[in-house]
């Protein structure tokens, strides 16, 4: 089993990078998360590995960190989640972003993910449960939890896409806020954020 490889980046994709190791070149598939943050063809990398073999076929995938690593041998342990999905919830989130969703049963954060549906998020979050441990957020949310979830649905419904919406909220300052004033603040944030580009 290949746990890590360190070598040069010979090749990049959308998909993946090819990185050479004592003149062999390894195919791996990344994370867009991941990816952004290995370098370019050319620099030296090093990553955590993971070998997926099937019948059919054996590929690599890579991580920048053994975090990213962990959470993906994580998803695939989950029924009806294959690679392919597991690297499109990593694309979107962070491992801590992951964690904290599925502590807090956001069902809504997992089908925000492109190919995952209501049935496969809500599997995702009742199967990870036990697996993934609590983790704090980073900062307190303004109000309370379900107030946070209810002013993210406003926006969305507002025309913001999951991730514009979840950047505006994380903007408001007052902690005792409520849904309209946590959407009010948002608003006024993104307003701001527009105007300054």
């Amino acid at each position: 089993m290949i746990a890590t490889l360190k070598g040069t980046i010979r090749a990049r994709s959308p998909e993946g990078i090819v990185l050479e190791v004592g003149g062999v070149g390894y195919r791996l598939a990344m994370s867009a998360r991941a990816l952004n943050a290995v370098g370019d063809p050319g620099d030296e990398a090093f990553v955590y590995t993971h070998m997926y073999v099937r019948e059919d076929a054996m590929s690599l995938y890579g991580f920048i960190d053994p975090e990213e690593r962990a959470f993906f041998e994580v998803l695939i342990g989950v029924s009806g989640v294959g690679p392919r999905v597991a690297m499109a919830v990593l694309s979107a989130y962070s491992p801590e972003d992951l964690r904290r969703a599925v502590v807090d049963r956001d069902v809504a954060l997992f089908q925000s993910i492109s190919g995952i549906g209501r049935k496969t998020a809500e599997r995702l979050v009742l199967e990870l449960k036990d697996k993934v441990g609590a983790v704090a957020p980073e900062e307190p949310v303004a109000g309370g939890k379900d107030d946070y979830y209810l002013a993210r649905e406003a926006l969305v419904g507002l025309g913001f896409n999951f991730a514009e919406a979840e950047a505006a909220l994380a903007a408001c300052s007052d902690e005792g806020a409520g849904v309209e004033e946590m959407v009010r603040q948002a608003l006024k944030h993104a307003a701001g954020k527009a105007g300054g580009d």
